[in-house]
């Protein structure tokens, strides 16, 4: 339809069934400029501007043919049946493509940096409350930093075979604000924003609809994390890692699924080594079995159990705007996440009783 504007037109796209409509009224042809809502009893029909023409038009003119196959500039190819032949290949500057990939590139910087042990220990010096703690007797405090979580701190301890003796569970809680992996990702991302362009008022507004957008999430997700500290001081882990290791000389196909079951629990392929690691290398060493291909299962057991994690898929469902399919996206991977988990544990198997000497022992492995 069209309206008036001044001493202009402003024409906006017809329904197609208006222009077929049209099409079989006026024998395959028909235009409009627009309406005259200058008198609302009387449209005015003006002169064709342009005629349109479906594909199957008879006096639709042939599309132009191409070779047979049509390709970019950065290298990609597609057959010219799947060209309709009414769009152009666009091009890009190599300074448009380097500016596409500059977030990317300023992002793995970031991370890089921030991963830095130096760095890291640096920031967290500077910066973390309660990271270096001074007994007393002028003896620095040992054990993980931040501050004990009352009546939770050492109150409980892991027992054989767990850990190899018993150990009391520590329980501090870290408020690494300025190390953490996400502050430099929200740093890059003002950077990045700064350099493309954007105003310091857009960055806030595109943070600040973020934030509206994750605020599901972000419960969701701190529900999540309090759940892997529940089923860690209650011993729920160690049970169900207990439980694996009853299967005898299958242990190496189920114990890659306790690294999976530690990344589904915890969301974190690191806690799952930290949590498993041990049980690992201790059942490995009484079952026969070498302790360092059980924690490599462990942990490549774990990254097919990153799929399955509740954190990850409600990340995932806020990113896509699909909150509120958390249940069906969890049930569609999760045959997935077991079968590519099985096959790893297949792998795992044939290592620990058929190709023994392909596990790899340091520097003893190349030569």
């Amino acid at each position: 339809m069209a309206r008036h504007c001044g001493r202009g037109w402003v024409v906006r796209s017809y329904a197609v069934s208006l222009v077929e409509l049209c099409r079989q009224q006026s024998g395959g042809h028909y235009g409009w400029r627009g309406f005259d809502y200058r008198d609302a009893d009387l449209p005015e029909i003006l002169e064709a501007e342009k005629i349109w023409r479906f594909d199957y038009d008879e006096m639709a003119p042939a599309l132009p043919q191409h070779a047979t196959e049509i390709s970019d500039q950065v290298g990609g190819e597609w057959p010219s049946k799947n060209f309709d032949g009414m769009v152009q290949v666009k091009t890009y500057t190599a300074g448009q493509i380097l500016k596409a990939w500059m977030p990317f590139a300023i992002l793995s910087l970031f991370v890089l940096l921030w991963g830095l042990p130096s760095i890291k220990l640096a920031m967290n010096q500077a910066t973390t409350p309660a990271f270096k703690v001074v007994l007393p007797n002028g003896k620095v405090r040992t054990g993980p930093p931040g501050w004990d979580v009352p009546h939770l701190h050492n109150a409980i301890s892991r027992a054989a075979p767990i850990v190899s003796k018993q150990t009391p569970e520590a329980a501090r809680y870290d408020f690494n604000w300025l190390s953490a992996t996400g502050t430099g990702c929200f740093f890059a991302a003002i950077l990045s924003g700064l350099l493309l362009g954007l105003s310091p008022f857009k960055l806030m507004r595109i943070f600040w609809r973020t934030l509206v957008r994750m605020r599901l999430a972000m419960i969701a997700i701190s529900f999540m994390l309090g759940l892997g500290y529940v089923t860690r001081y209650s011993g729920l882990d160690a049970v169900l890692g207990l439980a694996f290791t009853r299967t005898g000389w299958l242990y190496p196909f189920f114990g890659t699924f306790l690294g999976w079951l530690g990344v589904a629990l915890t969301g974190s392929d690191t806690s799952s080594n930290a949590l498993f690691g041990s049980l690992q290398r201790i059942t490995a060493q009484q079952l026969g079995i070498d302790p360092i291909l059980m924690c490599a299962a462990n942990s490549a057991g774990g990254v097919m159990g990153k799929m399955v994690d509740a954190q990850s898929i409600t990340i995932a469902t806020s990113a896509t705007e699909q909150v509120g399919n958390e249940g069906i996206i969890f049930r569609f991977v999760a045959w997935h996440s077991v079968a590519l988990c099985a096959i790893v544990g297949i792998i795992v198997l044939l290592y620990a009783y058929v190709f023994r000497a392909g596990v790899p022992h340091g520097l003893q492995f190349v030569k």
